[in-house]
């Protein structure tokens, strides 16, 4: 079974004003609501490739309620832990002439709903997968990543999507992927990057740490992967008008998950999480699958 870890889920409220004007009365254009969070992106791309999966997670609230119901009619599996402070966040994302976001704050997480989460993943059998995306919350300590690591059962893989210090601090745990793109790679080593030679040093560099796999993504430049027996696959990026980057790295690594399940292959896998990071790049929510489909072909 893979699990997803999302600490600070949301409801994202996205909406189109034309010529946004502040301090006046501005009325929508359109408006729609996404399950938000890294983990649960990436649980819903899953779930388009016909891969189960379990979201993990804090929610509170009535926002909370609705991100847990609208998870179960949309066929996801969750197994959230209901905290008793606050409210699962709401994300309001404007698109106008200029783009604006407002992000909720999340509810208040202690140290008795770390411990139930933590009890969770010691449940894990081994062969099951874990995915760990993004950012922690204000209200929870800098090394939760990798207190819950630390209660991994042998023979779980790991698989870290984070920022600069958050994933630094986990490569000596071995995670099974990890997916920087080429800016964050200059990043974490203070660094500038300006040809693909340089991305396999720096990626290199991450193995040496303790990444099993790294894959980096490019953008336009398409992606990058070194795997664990030492290849090195390249993919070209797909083709088409980019529409919404929320959510593509995320695409790409169910994308990516999904196709080593099924064949082993990390030139499919990597395939396959190229086609899923483009196809949610061009549209304004994440991915179908017939639109993963379709630019599976072009590549």
């Amino acid at each position: 079974m893979i699990y997803t870890v999302t600490l600070n889920p949301a409801l994202d409220y996205v909406i189109q004003v034309d010529h946004f004007r502040p301090g006046s009365i501005n009325r929508n254009k359109s408006e729609n609501i996404y399950f938000g969070g890294k983990g649960i992106n990436v649980s819903t791309i899953l779930r388009e490739l016909d891969q189960e999966s379990t979201a993990l997670g804090f929610i509170a609230g009535f926002t909370g309620k609705a991100l847990s119901d609208g998870l179960n009619q949309m066929g996801i599996v969750s197994d959230f832990i209901t905290v008793e402070k606050g409210m699962t966040r709401i994300n309001v994302k404007m698109k106008s002439d200029e783009e604006t976001e407002i992000n909720g704050t999340g509810p208040l997480i202690t140290e008795t709903d770390f411990e139930t989460l933590k009890n969770q993943i010691r449940k894990l059998q081994a062969d099951d997968i874990l995915i760990l995306s993004g950012s922690i919350p204000s209200c929870m300590q800098s090394d939760t990543y990798e207190k819950i690591i630390e209660c991994l059962p042998e023979g779980v893989r790991f698989i870290a999507d984070a920022e600069k210090d958050l994933l630094l601090k986990i490569l000596k745990y071995k995670p099974f992927l990890i997916k920087p793109n080429n800016l964050e790679l200059a990043a974490m080593f203070d660094t500038e990057i300006s040809s693909e030679e340089d991305i396999i040093y720096y990626a290199r560099k991450l193995q040496e740490k303790g990444a099993v796999n790294v894959l980096v993504s490019m953008a336009k430049d398409g992606a990058l992967l070194l795997d664990e027996k030492g290849g090195i696959h390249r993919m070209k990026a797909a083709k088409g008008t980019v529409v919404n980057s929320v959510g593509a790295g995320d695409s790409m690594v169910a994308g990516f998950l999904a196709g080593w399940l099924k064949t082993g292959d990390y030139a499919y896998a990597l395939k396959l999480g190229t086609a899923c990071g483009g196809a949610t790049a061009f549209h304004s929510g994440l991915a179908a699958k017939q639109e993963i489909e379709e630019i599976f072909e072009t590549l």
